[in-house]
């Protein structure tokens, strides 16, 4: 007998939704560095584990939703997710088989990516997070991944997404 599989798009957009509701949740203006970079850490797991269907396209389309959702300059986040989804799709094979802290590692270095285009288009308006800083959501987004990845791979095996 065969076992029934879920469309992707019907766990991906839900994921992406509670990603941007999280990303848009009111905290303490001094907490606000500390807010994991939730969109861009279910883009990474999106374009790991379904490259097929899950491409740089989809990353540009859900960065600029985050972008109108978080009042930012049009085509910021966008920019953002389609270098990280760009990288991802170059080695996805690679990051799927690497113990969880050398994945944790990879999302260090790809939300650091996204927090560098991040800080560019803000210094384009003149008002650059300082050094210190922009690279806090790259660091708590790493030490959150271990849970994103066994909440998502549950989500995923529960709807069977292949």
């Amino acid at each position: 007998m065969e076992s029934q599989h879920t469309h992707p798009l019907i766990v991906v957009v839900p994921s992406l939704l509670i990603a941007l509701l999280l990303a848009v949740y009111p905290l303490p203006l001094n907490w606000a560095w500390f807010r994991p970079e939730f969109v861009a850490l279910v883009v990474i797991y999106w374009a790991i584990v379904l490259p097929q269907q899950f491409g740089i396209g989809a990353a540009w389309t859900v960065g600029l939703i985050q972008d109108v959702v978080q009042y930012s300059v049009l085509g910021q986040h966008a920019l953002a997710l389609m270098a990280v989804a760009y990288v991802c799709h170059l080695s996805y094979q690679r990051i799927r088989n690497y113990a969880l802290w050398q994945q944790s590692a990879w999302v260090f270095i790809l939300i650091g990516i996204h927090q560098l285009f991040w800080n560019w288009v803000h210094s384009l308006q003149g008002s650059a997070a300082s050094p210190g800083y922009f690279l806090i959501p790259a660091l708590v987004s790493a030490l959150v991944w271990p849970i994103i990845l066994v909440i998502m791979e549950w989500v995923r095996w529960r709807f069977r997404v292949q």
